[in-house]
């Protein structure tokens, strides 16, 4: 392909633990969706990558995004800004069944912009909404609630 530019780009993960970071990466990764034993908590953060071609301003262009999973457990909450530093996106997770982790989302969102400025694009991403269109009242956070935040 003639003209192709190659672009690369850091991604992170971050949120409270279990509220499905590791799925995402697995499911866009490897497209496959771990359960029961195959499932492992993240210690630290996990890296992997994967290139995907898109099309900008009429040019092919080749984008590896290098995706980092990062623990959500507190104890490895120090370690983050490792993780984070120098990144051009966050996709910052919160589990729509658990009210707290949208509290530990608006955490690594302010972390966020408290250190990376305007460099880093950051998204909002609600998990686990299969669990809400099986059983509705376990939702406890509402999309407009979250939307809101996301503004």
């Amino acid at each position: 392909m003639t003209g192709n530019t190659r672009v690369d780009l850091k991604v992170v993960l971050l949120g409270k633990e279990y509220v499905g970071k590791t799925a995402l990466v697995e499911r866009f990764l490897h497209d496959r969706f771990l359960t029961g034993s195959a499932y492992q908590s993240t210690i630290g953060a996990a890296y992997g990558s994967r290139a995907v071609r898109c099309r900008d301003s009429g040019r092919d262009r080749e984008v590896v995004l290098g995706v980092w999973d990062t623990a959500g457990s507190e104890r490895y909450e120090s370690m983050a800004r490792i993780y984070y530093r120098g990144s051009g996106a966050a996709i910052v997770c919160y589990e729509v069944t658990d009210a707290g982790s949208l509290e530990r989302a608006r955490f690594w969102t302010k972390e966020l912009r408290k250190y990376e400025e305007d460099r880093c694009r950051i998204y909002l991403c609600g998990c686990k909404r299969d669990l809400v269109t099986a059983d509705p009242p376990l939702r406890q956070v509402g999309e407009a609630e979250a939307a809101e935040f996301a503004k």
